[in-house]
């Protein structure tokens, strides 16, 4: 059966600009390194160089390059004393720049005689080679990686300054599965999350849950159509919202943004396809402007054949990369499996009739 649809649908440019409005960057926290995977850092510390001091990069006997002039197994030189034995990690023992194998000297009792020669920085780590002097632990305004995290670690460093908007999720019954995909994505882009599933499938109960106290984007799951059952949008009104209900965004257009106080707020659609289109268009960029994160990066590949679209509405389609070309899986609706097999999306502006094939599209990674 067809879905019906409001009477009027909201152009998607207009409802972006009305859900940033007024909208700023959440203040920085500090957040222990295990937290802080996925948010966007803000105000980043200058770490100290790693390793502090030139270090044994392997395990062997330390030595000085220079008085290893012409040794060989055929013309062994002696030593005056045995060598030092360092163990890979160690500090280089001063006077020393080289680590020979355990081969490569011979020791017997006092008498130590080496059977190869050295190169300066052989075996060696140099002070600040991993991680230099005042090097940036992650670049503010990009999610703080695994990279990230290695060298904040090894720096010594236990917390990180990030951005982390506090999202609160009310999930109509009967959205469940739409539901715990959004959470997924939320916490995966570096969100603080609740999610609450309403006691009925009622106005009052998803009003009653509709609290925006303690939270900085309010979404709401299922609900957002037309139909008798569908009572997400009756639940903001009852609350006071303002808001715009149907979106020219396909798939997508039954949902709703606007704002229930202070607090930017959305309704997705309970069906998983158009939940994730308007997450995409709407709600990741106001995700971005809450965590001051910089541009998401674009992949541009020629269409491996055309994409047609209708004037008048946005359109998101799913690409896959086949052969270094985006392949179109899906536009307008979307089957799960090609939401599976999906590697980026691409967003259609109202105004544009499609892409021919062979033209170079940029589009946005499903996970970057």
């Amino acid at each position: 059966m067809t879905q019906r649809l409001p009477p009027s649908l909201t152009p998607l440019e207009t409802a972006l600009a009305a859900l940033l409005r007024g909208v700023d960057p959440v203040m920085p926290i500090e957040l222990p390194l295990a937290e802080a995977a996925g948010c966007t850092a803000a105000g980043v510390p200058l770490l100290s160089a790693y390793p502090p001091c030139d270090i044994a990069a392997v395990d062997g006997w330390a030595l000085r390059a220079n008085d290893l002039v012409g040794a060989s197994s055929y013309s062994p030189l002696p030593l005056t004393e045995p060598p030092a034995w360092v163990d890979a990690g160690d500090a280089m023992p001063a006077g020393c720049d080289c680590v020979l194998d355990a081969g490569a000297v011979e020791v017997s009792g006092a008498l130590a005689l080496v059977l190869a020669e050295g190169l300066p920085g052989q075996g060696v780590g140099r002070s600040g080679s991993d991680v230099a002097e005042s090097a940036p632990v992650a670049t503010a305004g990009y999610p703080v990686g695994a990279a990230a995290l290695l060298l904040a670690r090894v720096a010594g460093t236990e917390k990180l300054s990030v951005r982390r908007p506090r999202l609160r999720i009310v999930n109509v019954p009967g959205a469940t599965t739409t539901m715990q995909m959004i959470t997924d994505l939320a916490r995966a882009a570096g969100l603080d999350v609740v999610a609450h599933e309403a006691s009925t499938r009622d106005a009052v109960s998803i009003a009653e849950a509709l609290d925006v106290s303690a939270c900085d984007l309010l979404l709401t799951i299922g609900g957002s159509g037309v139909g008798r059952a569908d009572v997400a949008v009756t639940a903001l009104a009852q609350r006071g919202a303002e808001f715009a209900h149907g979106l020219a965004l396909q798939p997508g257009r039954t949902a709703a943004v606007g704002r229930l106080g202070k607090v930017p707020v959305a309704a997705l659609p309970g069906a998983p396809g158009p939940a994730l289109a308007v997450w995409f268009a709407l709600v990741l960029p106001l995700i971005d402007r809450l965590s001051a994160r910089q541009p998401r990066r674009t992949v541009t590949l020629p269409l491996a054949r055309k994409i047609a679209s209708s004037v008048g509405i946005a359109e998101v389609a799913l690409l896959a990369e086949e052969h270094k070309t985006w392949m179109p899986l899906a536009v307008g609706e979307w089957p799960l499996h090609a939401i599976a097999r999906a590697d980026a999306w691409l967003l259609i502006p109202a105004s544009h009739e499609g892409f021919a094939a062979s033209e170079p599209v940029g589009a946005y990674l499903m996970r970057e």
